[in-house]
């Protein structure tokens, strides 16, 4: 055994178990079962054009190396961006740990009560700093969150607004620059027109249905906007203010102000800069806004007993139920980040967030106070964080970079200073003396910070925030570190057993890829650095992009995008700006198969298109006339088609080859969705099958964990064709010659966990990706073998098989009273998370077993779902009190004193053997999502509720 190959570490089935497998199958080979699955015409000619694969531990040498190229220098950037504290406690019990990192989406409640609780708390952290009413799981950053409260108010605006097409969207030219360019491009395809300006001079027309404002400015000035607030109330312009979270500690929340949106980032709680992410952003808004709420919103509902228990809320919401008419795409929360940020706000509490933001702003009012002494005036008549002073900026930037300082330079006179928390009374004196040198004086040197306050009376907070008890119980290590734990025990996470998500690709996350990501020399460098101190990121990101260009078959990649969404988003507008680059403006129609992600949709109406759905045959497949018919009717205006491949339904489609020629012929480009492109690599791509451009969900085929629903990055690969509008930042230039304005607030999207994608490829190499894709198809069609004659299986290939997932269809069972809910729940009995359920067909399972799982965890599952289905013969459809309709069952149950149960305790909690080894109660009994949606609470109890 070579114990050095990683490959070996990363695929589950063992050399010795393939024999076995291909018999259950029913071929020979590997290579046999491959060429009944794919279809020979598409499949690869040559090896992927890869360097040979580094062991783990020439990986983490390397990227040792790597990382010391990266200058990290003391950053005083701030536009949005800080260096910032990540406790310890917090970096080893959550960051670090796969117990948090691994989880999926909390789409099953009852087995995710410990991550729902820690969003929740996220959730209040907000609601009570911003002053609001509602606040969402997250958002992917503060650019992306302020285009989706300018789509909300649009979306909110009066009857008589919306018959008037009323269209304007005021920007306060103190936005982040990179705000500003997502605002751009979101609001483009939707007809809004940007207007931006100075607030203090806006007139108030009805020709306007909201407007955005920054606080504080993007250069540290604060404003009391409560006027400007009031005056747009009158007019009935709704008012969205993007804040810092940090110094709604120090100042009057934008609620209290009356706005009617407040967005931002949570990066300063705790959160690595990282490059620019992943960073969870922050939305909340008013209750009555609900209903036009993008992302996910974590509810308190209750159990079958009464008890407390809380579930993702109003999913009737989500893009993927609305489709076409849905207001977002969004279908990804940061949750990873926000549980650290809300864990972050647990630590410090009400008292400790004041202490953190009083040191700040005094930090600055310190320094402002130095630098006047020497002749260096500020000029901002109040800010919390950040001084903007009149120097020679040419002169000192080479003096501070000489220090290993980096300022921000608005203009050749103008020099920004963000401070933060990790600020010392040293780290003053070190700026004094970079001036005093800039301006030829003697340094001088200050002792402590100074007392003066440079905020008005009327914008120092006077409300309280954060008198929960969660939020004043847990400030010693041993107490936050024991609550921590206390939370992971209730999730099932992949540290405990396999999560067969179809479409969802739950793999492992390999601790060698992970490791890197607790390196200073790679979290700790601003995203708008200059780029010749970030050269080790510049070397790992171009490398990843050339390995995705390998192994998309295409010319081009961007890193930006944030999420799957957001990649299908980037490249539909890509694809728009190449049809107006040749005058085809009137290019609009987006044909999308019935059997799509239903963030499709969703993002093909974002980016301003008309969709027609084109029909799925009995089989599964896409209807190749209904398709051909619909391209030639559109041909004048035909825009793209978008299709998943494989498919939706887990097929090789072997008409695909026709399918995009059809589109091509009818002058339209093909979008590819990789959700499932972990059963292409090495064997087929994107470019072979005949797309223009396609999305990479990295967090699923590339390793990087699913963080309990985030962080995802979805970065897009293209043809030679599309190369020029690759999208750019107002910042740092990215893209192409022709780029589109930005896709997300930074420059390369989250670097820093584009990392664990890079070790993945760099550790495989060609080959290891090549047998990953293999045994991701091996195994599931040994799964397909074992279940076959227990559940129907819907859709296979000509040959009889699955890709890499399968759908086993449940509906039959509904005869004897049976859903597959139940069989969802029942499978948290046996100490699995259940597979998708009743996507992309209603009353099914899709499963995915990835390659990373061995044959025995493959056995398990295969004896859980065999077990149940004998469950399912023995239940009757007049019986509603049976061991499916209660499940899943609690360890409080089960123990209780009294068993009015027509089964026993030990078939109700130990069905199999196997399973008191290492049992997994979930901790609360089945959710009541209706009683949640008709009573929605979205923050922790007031403080009422302790007393």
């Amino acid at each position: 055994m070579r114990t050095d190959a990683f490959a070996l570490r990363h695929l589950g089935p063992r050399e010795s178990d393939l024999n076995h497998m291909f018999k259950t199958v029913g071929v020979e080979s590997l290579d046999q079962l491959i060429f009944e699955t794919i279809p020979d015409d598409i499949r690869l000619k040559n090896d992927l054009n890869l360097d040979a694969p580094m062991t783990e531990y020439e990986y983490l040498t390397h990227i040792q190396e790597l990382g010391k190229k990266n200058k990290v220098f003391k950053s005083y950037i701030g536009l949005g961006y800080h260096p910032a504290i990540v406790p310890a406690v917090i970096q080893r019990n959550i960051f670090e740990n796969p117990g948090w990192y691994t989880a999926y989406t909390p789409y099953q409640a009852e087995i995710a009560q410990g991550r729902l609780e820690a969003i929740l708390n996220f959730q209040t952290t907000v609601i009570e700093l911003t002053g609001m009413e509602i606040a969402n799981a997250s958002l992917l950053d503060e650019g992306t969150a302020a285009a989706e409260a300018m789509a909300l108010l649009f979306d909110v605006r009066t009857r008589d607004q919306k018959k008037n097409n009323v269209n304007k969207f005021f920007v306060s030219e103190e936005i982040l620059p990179q705000t500003l360019s997502v605002l751009q491009t979101r609001s483009t395809p939707l007809n809004i027109e940007l207007v931006v300006g100075n607030h203090e001079t806006f007139d108030y027309s009805t020709e306007f249905f909201g407007a955005i404002l920054q606080y504080p400015g993007k250069y540290g000035q604060v404003y009391d906007y409560a006027g400007f607030i009031a005056k747009a109330a009158e007019n009935e312009i709704k008012v969205a203010v993007a804040a810092d979270i940090l110094s709604l500690a120090k100042l009057t929340s934008p609620g209290e102000m009356g706005a009617a949106v407040v967005v931002g980032t949570t990066q300063r709680f705790g959160i690595p800069m990282g490059y620019g992410g992943p960073h969870a952003g922050y939305f909340a808004t008013k209750e009555e806004y609900k209903r036009s709420m993008p992302g996910r919103i974590i509810g308190v509902s209750i159990d079958v007993n009464g008890n407390r228990a809380l579930r993702m809320a109003l999913g009737t919401r989500e893009q993927h139920i609305k489709r076409e008419k849905a207001t977002s795409n969004i279908c990804t929360a940061q949750v990873l980040l926000a549980v650290m940020a809300g864990m972050y706000a647990v630590y410090h509490g009400p008292k400790g967030l004041k202490y953190i933001a009083n040191k700040v702003h005094a930090s600055a009012v310190t320094t402002a106070d130095a630098l006047n002494k020497l002749g260096v005036y500020q000029t901002n008549s109040a800010y919390f964080d950040t001084i903007l002073v009149k120097a020679d900026a040419n002169k000192v930037k080479a003096i501070a970079e000489k220090h290993e300082v980096n300022f921000f330079y608005p203009d050749a006179e103008t020099i920004s200073i963000s401070f933060n928390e990790t600020t010392s009374v040293n780290d003053i004196n070190q700026i004094i003396a970079i001036f005093a040198e800039a301006s030829g004086k003697e340094t001088f040197k200050v002792n402590q910070l100074a007392n003066e306050v440079m905020v008005p009376e009327n914008l120092v907070r006077k409300s309280t925030f954060l008198q929960h008890e969660v939020f004043n119980n847990h400030h010693s290590e041993s107490q936050l570190m024991r609550y921590i734990k206390k939370l992971e025990r209730k999730d099932l996470s992949l540290n405990h057993s396999m999560i067969s998500l179809g479409s969802c690709t739950m793999k492992l996350n390999a601790a060698a890829e992970m490791l890197p990501l607790s390196m200073a020399n790679w979290n700790s460098i601003h995203p708008f650095a200059p780029v010749e101190q970030a050269e080790g990121y510049q070397i790992m990101l171009k490398k990843l992009e050339q390995q995705l260009n390998v192994v998309t078959g295409f010319q081009g990649t961007t890193l930006q995008p944030n999420s799957g969404a957001q990649g299908e988003y980037a490249g539909l507008m890509a694809i728009r700006a190449y049809h107006q680059s040749r005058g085809d403006n009137h290019r609009n129609v987006c044909l999308i198969p019935a059997s799509a992600h239903g963030t499709n949709p969703a993002s093909a109406a974002m980016a301003g298109m008309e969709i027609i759905v084109t029909k799925t045959m009995d089989n599964g497949n896409i209807d190749v006339e209904d398709l051909r018919a619909k391209a030639i009717l559109h041909k004048d205006n035909l825009s793209a088609l978008m299709v998943t491949y494989p498919s939706t339904h887990g097929v090789f489609e072997s008409a695909i080859i026709e399918i995009t020629n059809i589109i091509h012929e009818n002058g339209g480009l093909v979008y590819m969705d990789g959700a499932n492109m972990n059963a292409q690599v090495g064997l087929t791509n994107p470019a072979t099958i005949g797309a223009d451009v396609c999305h990479l969900n990295l967090h699923k085929t590339f390793a990087i964990p699913h963080g309990g629903g985030g962080p995802g990055v979805g970065p897009i690969c293209v043809n030679e064709k599309l190369v020029p509008f690759l999208p750019t930042n107002p910042v740092i230039p990215t893209g192409g010659s022709q780029a589109i304005t930005a896709i997300s607030s930074a420059p390369y999207g989250s670097a820093l966990v584009c990392l664990i994608s890079y070790g993945y490829i760099t550790m495989l190499g060609a080959e290891g990706l090549t047998n990953a894709t293999k045994y991701a198809i091996l195994n599931a069609n040994y799964m397909k073998a074992r279940l076959d004659e227990h559940y129907p299986v819907l859709y296979s290939g000509e040959m009889g098989r699955a890709a890499h997932e399968m759908i086993l269809d449940c509906r039959a069972f509904e005869e004897k009273g049976i859903k597959v809910t139940d069989i969802a729940k029942r499978l948290m009995d046996y100490g699995f998370h259940a597979p998708t359920v009743s996507f992309p067909v209603a009353g099914t399972l899709m499963i995915e077993p990835t390659e990373s799982e061995d044959l025995a965890e493959l056995d398990r599952f295969c004896d859980a779902m065999i077990s149940i289905r004998k469950e399912i013969e023995a239940s009757t459809k007049d019986d509603a009190n049976n061991i499916l309709r209660n499940a899943p069952h609690t360890l409080a149950m089960v123990t209780a004193n009294e068993w009015v149960f027509p089964y026993t305790r030990e078939q109700a909690a130990f069905p199999l053997d196997y399973i008191a080894e290492n049992k997994f109660w979930p901790t609360v009994r089945r959710v009541d999502e209706a009683y949640g949606d008709r009573n929605l609470v979205c923050s922790c109890a007031p403080i009422e509720a302790y007393m």
